[in-house]
């Protein structure tokens, strides 16, 4: 199936739309792919991004966590229980923020740069 014209896939996968169209939605839940675009009928069930946006949201939020521990640490030395309130929520929420749109990134990629995955044959 032809991609739309004037459709960024990269946009699209970001917003959890179908990459091939940019209407239908990405996702049925929240991070479970839809089998087809209910839009334009793109098979989307062989899109697998495996644990590479796991791995960006990790080093995103793990960065963004650690960097304000340390910093909340060394410029106010709260003791390690606030410090622990503090950060441990914002890692959680940045990490569930960030987790749907880095899937349907990685998703969009993979569909802008006609990627599949590897069979026995290929190999």
């Amino acid at each position: 199936m032809t991609p739309k014209p004037g459709v960024n896939p990269f946009l699209a996968g970001l917003a959890g739309r179908c990459p091939n169209c940019g209407e239908g939605p990405l996702f049925e839940g929240f991070l479970r792919v839809s089998e087809r675009c209910e839009a334009c009928g793109f098979d989307l069930a062989k899109a697998d991004s495996g644990d590479g946006p796991a791995v960006f949201v990790i080093i995103i939020a793990g960065f963004i966590a650690a960097f304000g521990a340390l910093f909340t640490e060394v410029a106010n030395h709260p003791p390690i229980w606030l410090n622990l309130l503090i950060w441990m929520p914002i890692a959680l929420i940045l990490c569930l923020a960030l987790l749907r749109p880095t899937k349907g990134l990685m998703l969009a990629a993979q569909f802008a740069n006609r990627a599949s995955e590897a069979g026995r044959d290929d190999i």
